[in-house]
This record gives C-alpha cells, structure tokens and sequence, in this order.
C-alpha cells in the first residue's frame, strides 16, 4: 500500500485554508474562478485539482510560451495574466456556497478590478457567469442562453470573457471546445 498511514485531510484542515491571489500591476487579462477546491486549498495553488485543465489549455492555447503546472502559477503575472476568486472559502464543491458569499465576493472583486485595470476579466466558468451577470449588468434581461466568449458587458472598463469551467466535472463541454473558448482569448490579446 504505497499510501498506508497517509491520511486525507480532515474539513478542519484545509475549511481555514485561503489562496493568495497572483496579480500584479499590469496584467492584461484577470482570471477568476469560483472559489478554491480542497485540492486547491490544501496545495496552496490555484486549479490544483487532479482532474483540471486549466493549466494545459494555458499551454495548449498558447496563452503561455511553456509548459506550467499549478505550481507556478505564481508566474502568470510574467505573461500578463493573473488569477484569483470570487470566493476565497474553499470547499468540495459549489453547492456548499451562500448567495451571500457571492454577493461579498463580487464587492471584493469589483476592488480588485479597479486597482489592476486588467483589460479583460475571464471569468472561468458559465456557472460563474451566470452567479455574477446580475452584477455586472444589473436590471438586464437574463439572455435565453449563456455562451464562452467575449460578452459586451464591461467591468471598470474592463471586457468579460467568459471561458468554460476546465474542472474535470464539467462534462458540458468537451476538450476541444475549452481548447477553442481558450485559443479565442488569445486571439483576441493579440488583436488588441
């Protein structure tokens, strides 16, 4: 048993646990995510989970000139980019988030937006998208469906691009179509 006498980690472990954000002066495109997975939490990285693909589609998109892991996400600020979440609480999954959670982290996104000034805000998510849309452009009609992409919406100035969740519990998009929502990002980077 290459794992005997390991143990998982108890809530109480990592409920405490928060990420630091990767963001500097500067960065062109501001990811967010939901909030941290235990994974994530406990490795003290963002998009650390076993299954997620965050971290190749960077590469496969070409949004990062080498290969990099979860690890090095520090780094991200090198290419422009930085990363954070609407909600710094970790958790399994979620479901286990209030709305009042969402609405604290909107106001503690909305700070950061307006000090980094990133150009775009990629949001990493539809699911977010749509916690979030109420916020973004209050009082408008909810569209009949949400796509990836470059939304018209902006957030001090900065555009909101919305990329599928790369977790590997999103069966709602397959590789390929989070390979194209990620190379359209850098698409658009670099025509603007």
């Amino acid at each position: 048993m290459p794992n005997a006498g390991r143990r998982s980690p108890r809530p109480t472990d990592w409920q405490e646990l928060r990420l630091r954000d990767c963001i500097q002066p500067g960065v062109r495109v501001l990811f967010v995510g939901i909030n941290p997975g235990v994974r994530s939490a406990v490795t003290g990285h963002h998009f650390a989970g076993f299954s997620n693909r965050f971290w190749k589609l960077l590469w496969e998109s070409k949004l990062v000139p080498e290969r990099i892991t979860y690890e090095q996400d520090s780094r991200l600020p090198e290419w422009g980019f930085g990363i954070t979440n609407l909600v710094p609480r970790p958790s399994p999954g979620i479901d286990d988030l209030s709305p009042r959670e969402y609405v604290d982290g909107w106001h503690v996104l909305e700070r950061k937006i307006r000090r980094f000034r990133p150009a775009i805000v990629a949001l990493v998510g539809v699911t977010l998208y749509r916690a979030l849309l109420p916020f973004i452009e209050p009082g408008a009609a909810r569209p009949a469906a949400l796509t990836v992409g470059m939304q018209k919406a902006t957030v001090h100035g900065a555009r909101v691009f919305v990329l599928p969740n790369p977790s590997g519990r999103n069966a709602n998009f397959s590789h390929a179509e989070m390979l194209a929502a990620f190379r359209r990002l850098r698409r658009y980077m670099t025509r603007n």
